[in-house]
C-alpha cells in the first residue's frame, strides 16, 4: 500500500533530476521514498524547491504503484498564477489526458492542485489581456475542447478541491465524475463579474449537476460558495474538514480511488459509458444503451474471474480482460 503523506511531505519529495535531452522531452521521475512514479510534461531542468514556478513544471502526472497501481494523480503546479489556465497548461493537460486514454492499465484519475489553498483560479487573465480578440476565441475553444476531453475519459475521474476553484477551474471540476472539496474551499462560476459567461461548459454542466434554477442563480449572481454549502447544493459529493497539510480533499479522493480500484475495470468503464450516454436521452433509449454496454462485459475473462472468486470465497483478481 502506498504511503499516505501530507502535502508538505509530498511536496518535499518533488526534487526532480533532469533526464530530458531537449525542451520537449517528457521526463519520468522516480521517487523511491514513496514508491510513486511521476511523469513531468513540457521540458527538462532540475527542481530544487518544494514547488516550481517554471512553466516546465506547470503539471505533474503521477502513476501510483503497488496496491494503488492503476490510480493516476494529475497535479496542477502554477503557484505564482494560482494554477490559472494558460496556453502552456492547456497543452500539457492535453498531453496528459491523451496518455491516460491510451493506457489500459489506468483505473481512475484524481485531478488536484500541488499549490496549497488553490485548486484553479480560472483563466490566466494576465496572459489573456495580451491576446488579440481572435486569439481569445481560439484559446477559449481550445480550453473547452480540453475540458470536454477530460469529461470523456473512459475511467472514473475525481476532482480533489482543496482550495479555490473559480471560473474555468470549477468548469474543469464539473467535467469530472466526482467532486470532493474541503469545507474551506471556495467555488463559483464568476464570469459575469467580468461581463462574460462561462465558456468551457459551465452553463451546461452546472445545471445538469445541481438543477437549472440553482445553476442560474449561482451564475447570474457570480456567487462563490464554500465546500460545506457546495455539498448541500449537490455541487460536490463530499465536503471534508480541512487539515493542517491543506490536502484533506485529496486524501479523501485517494480513499475513494482505492475503493474503485479492486472492481472490474471493464465493468467500471462500461458503467460510466452507460450512465453518461443514458442520462442525455429518454429512458427507453437509455435502457438500450445499458443493454449494449452490458453485452460488452459478458465475454470478458474478468466476468468469469468474478464468478470463480465468488464460488471460491476469495478476492477476485481482475486484469481488464
Amino acid at each position: 500500500m502506498a504511503v499516505l503523506v501530507g502535502r508538505r511531505a509530498l511536496m518535499q519529495a518533488f526534487h526532480v533530476q533532469a533526464a530530458g535531452r531537449n525542451s520537449s522531452a517528457r521526463l519520468a521521475t522516480v521517487l523511491p521514498c514513496f514508491r510513486h512514479s511521476w511523469k513531468v510534461f513540457g521540458g527538462h531542468g532540475a527542481v530544487t524547491r518544494p514547488y516550481s514556478s517554471d512553466s516546465k513544471d506547470d503539471l505533474r502526472v503521477r502513476y501510483l504503484d503497488g496496491e494503488d497501481s492503476g490510480i493516476v494523480v494529475v497535479g496542477m503546479n502554477r503557484p505564482k498564477a494560482k494554477n490559472a489556465i494558460s496556453k502552456n497548461l492547456v497543452k500539457m493537460m492535453f498531453d496528459a489526458v491523451e496518455d491516460i486514454k491510451k493506457n489500459n492499465k489506468v483505473r481512475s484519475v484524481i485531478f488536484c492542485s500541488l499549490v496549497p489553498g488553490i485548486f484553479c483560479a480560472g483563466a490566466d487573465l494576465k496572459e489573456r489581456a495580451k491576446m488579440q480578440q481572435s486569439e481569445v476565441v481560439a484559446f477559449v475553444s481550445k480550453a473547452r475542447a480540453l475540458i470536454t476531453e477530460l469529461g470523456n475519459l473512459p475511467v472514473p475521474t475525481i476532482a480533489a478541491i482543496d482550495g479555490a476553484a473559480l471560473g474555468g477551474g470549477l468548469e474543469m471540476a464539473l467535467a469530472c465524475d466526482i467532486r470532493i472539496a474541503s469545507n474551506t474551499a471556495k467555488m463559483g462560476l464568476v464570469e459575469t463579474k467580468l461581463a462574460i459567461i462561462p465558456g468551457a461548459g459551465g452553463t451546461q454542466r452546472l445545471p445538469r449537476v445541481i438543477g437549472v434554477s440553482l445553476a442560474k442563480e449561482l451564475i447570474f449572481a457570480a456567487r462563490v460558495v464554500d465546500g460545506t454549502e457546495a455539498c448541500r447544493l449537490g455541487l460536490v459529493s463530499h465536503s471534508v474538514e480541512q487539515n493542517n497539510s491543506a490536502d484533506a480533499a485529496y486524501l479523501r479522493a485517494l480513499e475513494l480511488a482505492r475503493e474503485i480500484n479492486p472492481q472490474g475495470p471493464i465493468a467500471i468503464r462500461m458503467a460510466k459509458l452507460a450512465i453518461n450516454q443514458g442520462i442525455e436521452v429518454d429512458l427507453s433509449t437509455g435502457l438500450a444503451i445499458e443493454e449494449a454496454c452490458y453485452a460488452q462485459v459478458i465475454p470478458t475473462k474478468d466476468r468469469l474471474e468474478g464468478l470463480a472468486a465468488f464460488k471460491e470465497k476469495r478476492r477476485p483478481h481482475y486484469k481488464g480482460e
